[in-house]
């Protein structure tokens, strides 16, 4: 209990970036869970700014806040933004946020629109462990579709039943919230949830567009409806609720909602009369083609080249730190354009920006921002020259409806995603197959059971978004996914509970990983595949993305698996082999200099075939720099690190990316080995424990007794005559390579089968 108590402490003792969370400019919505007090956690929630201004959202003095996993209007309110708390914004784990001000209306969490069967419950989603429900509802009943911004308007696109529905909130005066709804045509009438109060919902003064509701002892709510007339549906006398009929041609509605004392009804009254002077409604559907862009200005950093002292060089590049909308730039993920002088980059504030200039060894880069407001996107792929983001709440596809070079259409690819309001369940990465389907991989609770199947699971998308699938589970954290051209996928995860040091899991379809807080109802905790390679916290704190190297230009590891540590900032070799099906490898860390920042999703250059690097400081790591950029660029030095692993009865066999001294690697006291396991229980992480007593802490020092090196100097073998099975086993080695250089270092191994 101790050891835990010490862990969170750690957790949550963040270094302080005071003020950049709400200081930043995230555009006209912001994409996050909320907490609507009295009414529930929207866990996919689009938070929309009213009145008009500088700054962003986060500036704003009105909102609307729309849930599009119900597609339901959750709450309006003036005054207070939200209180910035959660792992995001100040960093607080645990926590999630809460909209702050003055509630002029809610709702309860729940559909916004009826079904077409005539259920408002929401029984058609997936059923969570907790029995309540999560995802989205069911697109034959409502399905979102996306969003369009043009200026200060937002327009939200979505379909309930067969019928389209563009929407758009507005404010008239301070406190007059206005619904603004173009319907398409349909055979059937559809139902919408307005406000909830405490009851006694009638019509106002015998006027039916006009109705009012309690709330409390002192105010009431009162909505009218322009552009029809008798709509009001108040059979439940807690709710005000909207009948839409059906309709040959598409209606143009207005629901105006405010909340007051008794008294002072006469402000909706003079709100009614002056939008009914105003004259029509906004077109929406004019809205939906572009505005004028918001963010035409660029900023310009420089490409820092590194030192070629060694194998590899490492080019910084400058982040646009400073920039005009003090956005927090912490990389989530990237990706190239077809030109490969442009990458376009997501930030975890949910930020898209294209740069421009990274064809060039060193000058100039051009930063444009082109996106904003999206919920914390931690991968990004470019398919057919469209940027596709993976969110928290969705995968976003981005259009630039006016070739403005910003984004006016946020469509939701897929929303499939299964949400809690919970800090910890990250979506992580976006790559895609052959065939053209998206994978991405979902975290589960932090010391917490998991409740959805997509709590600790590898998810696939189908290529045009309709469909989705879990692949695999019994993940904790899994930063990363890596797609293999045979139907098996690499994924790292972190040490917690269930999961005694980090690992790094080549994973096959319907396999479990360990963890017993991802959605594992009634399964066997002691039953699961074994990781390639379990690492121990000092040499790689937390692994990030496994990547293959596909470039000839980056030395002799052309087709070895690599792996970035998001911890440490370091990037290491994976070399491992399949005995009877079953995965064992080690990893040994590259002579590359540790990034400041952690990297966390890598590319390799279609062009000049470096690895190219981006990486965060959001949750505990080494590397606190908040975010980076970088490339590494081999310099036709020797590297001299293993890019192959074999283990039998027979010894350990290691060969190297060139050839070895054969004096020192055939002496067997230039090598050093030890074994340690751990324990894989409910309680987070795990100490040393010997292999040949179990009960007792420590390693297990190993006598090498020959070492041999083969006749093209690359392979030695190493005889351990008490090698046995071990969840470590750590090689140290100090060789000289061909030419005299320095080989000094250490493979960290797993030995899942020794025969």
């Amino acid at each position: 209990m101790k050891r835990t108590l010490l862990i969170l402490t750690a957790l949550i003792s963040l270094p302080a970036f005071a003020g950049k969370w709400d200081e930043m400019n995230y555009g006209q919505y912001l994409s996050t869970s909320l907490e609507v007090p009295g009414a529930g956690i929207v866990n996919k929630g689009i938070a929309i700014r009213l009145d008009a201004g500088e700054g962003g959202v986060s500036k704003g003095s009105a909102f609307m806040l729309y849930d599009t996993d119900l597609m339901n209007c959750a709450a309006g309110w003036t005054g207070g933004f939200i209180d910035w708390r959660g792992i995001a914004f100040d960093g607080r784990h645990n926590a999630h946020a809460s909209i702050t001000g003055a509630q002029a209306f809610a709702n309860p969490v729940g559909p916004g629109w009826r079904s077409v069967t005539g259920k408002w419950a929401d029984d058609a989603r997936v059923k969570g462990l907790d029995e309540k429900s999560y995802g989205p509802l069911p697109r034959a009943w409502a399905h979102y579709k996306g969003l369009y911004v043009n200026g200060n308007r937002v327009v939200l696109s979505y379909t309930i039943g067969t019928r389209g529905v563009f929407e758009s909130p507005s404010l008239h005066g301070k406190n007059v919230f206005i619904r603004n709804l173009h319907i398409a045509p349909g055979q059937s009438e559809i139902q919408m949830q307005v406000a909830r109060g405490e009851g006694r919902a009638a019509h106002l003064e015998g006027d039916k567009d006009l109705v009012s509701m309690q709330t409390g002892k002192d105010d009431v709510i009162c909505a009218a409806v322009l552009g029809g007339s008798g709509l009001w549906d108040l059979a439940d006398g807690a709710n005000l609720r909207l009948r839409i009929p059906a309709a040959n041609k598409g209606l143009k509605l207005q629901v105006l909602i405010w909340r007051g004392p008794p008294g002072e009804l006469d402000v909706l009254k003079k709100a009614v009369a002056a939008v009914k002077k105003a004259g029509n409604p906004p077109n929406l559907l004019a809205l939906t083609i572009g505005g004028k862009g918001k963010w035409k200005q660029t900023v310009q950093t420089d490409i820092r080249s590194g030192l070629a002292t060694g194998p590899y060089a490492t080019d910084t590049f400058q982040l646009p730190e400073k920039n005009p909308w003090k956005s927090w730039m912490r990389l989530g993920g990237f990706d190239f354009f077809k030109d490969n002088r442009r990458a376009a980059v997501c930030t975890w504030q949910g930020d898209v920006w294209i740069v421009s200039g990274l064809d060039q060894p060193k000058g100039k880069l051009t930063w444009r921002r082109v996106a904003a407001g999206m919920f914390q996107p931690l991968g990004l792929k470019i398919v057919d020259e469209t940027i596709y983001v993976c969110c928290r709440d969705q995968i976003t596809r981005l259009h630039d409806t006016n070739d403005d070079g910003e984004m006016d259409f946020y469509e939701s690819f897929n929303n499939d995603h299964q949400v809690t309001e919970h800090f910890h369940e990250f979506a992580m990465d976006l790559q895609t197959d052959a065939a053209g389907n998206f994978y991405f991989a979902k975290a589960a609770r932090h010391a917490k059971s998991g409740l959805v199947p997509h709590h600790g699971s590898i998810i696939k998308v189908s290529k045009d978004g309709a469909k989705s699938w879990r692949i695999a589970n019994g993940f904790r954290a899994p930063n990363g996914v890596t797609v293999n051209g045979d139907g098996t996928f690499f994924a790292s995860d972190q040490e917690g509970h269930w999961t005694p040091k980090n690992r790094i899991n080549l994973i096959r379809k319907d396999g479990f990983y360990g963890y017993m807080g991802s959605y594992v109802p009634g399964r066997d905790p002691s039953k699961y595949d074994p990781p390639v390679v379990w690492i121990a916290k000092n040499v790689d704190r937390s692994p990030a993305q496994q990547l293959w190297v596909t470039s000839d230009k980056w030395g002799p590891l052309k087709g070895s698996l690599i792996n970035l540590s998001y911890g440490t900032g370091r990037l290491f070799t994976v070399p491992y082999e399949m005995v009877d099906g079953i995965p064992q490898g080690g990893v040994a860390q590259l002579p590359i200099a540790e990034t400041p920042t952690g990297v966390m999703r890598g590319r390799f250059h279609p062009v000049d075939g470096q690895l190219y690097a981006c990486g965060l400081f959001g949750w505990a790591g080494n590397k606190s720099r908040p975010g980076g950029f970088y490339r590494f660029r081999y310099t036709g030095k020797p590297l001299h690190v293993p890019v192959k692993y074999s283990v039998s009865k027979k010894g350990v066999s290691l060969t190297f990316s060139e050839s070895l001294d054969q004096e020192t690697a055939s002496n067997s006291d230039s090598f050093a080995a030890e074994m340690c396991n751990y324990r894989r229980t409910a309680g987070y992480g795990s100490r040393d424990y010997l292999v040949s007593d179990p009960k007792k802490q420590g390693r297990d020092k190993l006598e090498i007794t020959r070492a041999k090196l083969s006749a093209d100097g690359r392979t030695v073998l190493l005889q351990i005559p008490k090698l046995q099975k071990c969840m470590t086993l750590r090689i140290q080695y100090n060789l000289k390579g061909a030419k005299g250089e320095t080989v000094k270092s250490e493979i960290n191994c797993t030995v899942n089968v020794l025969k």
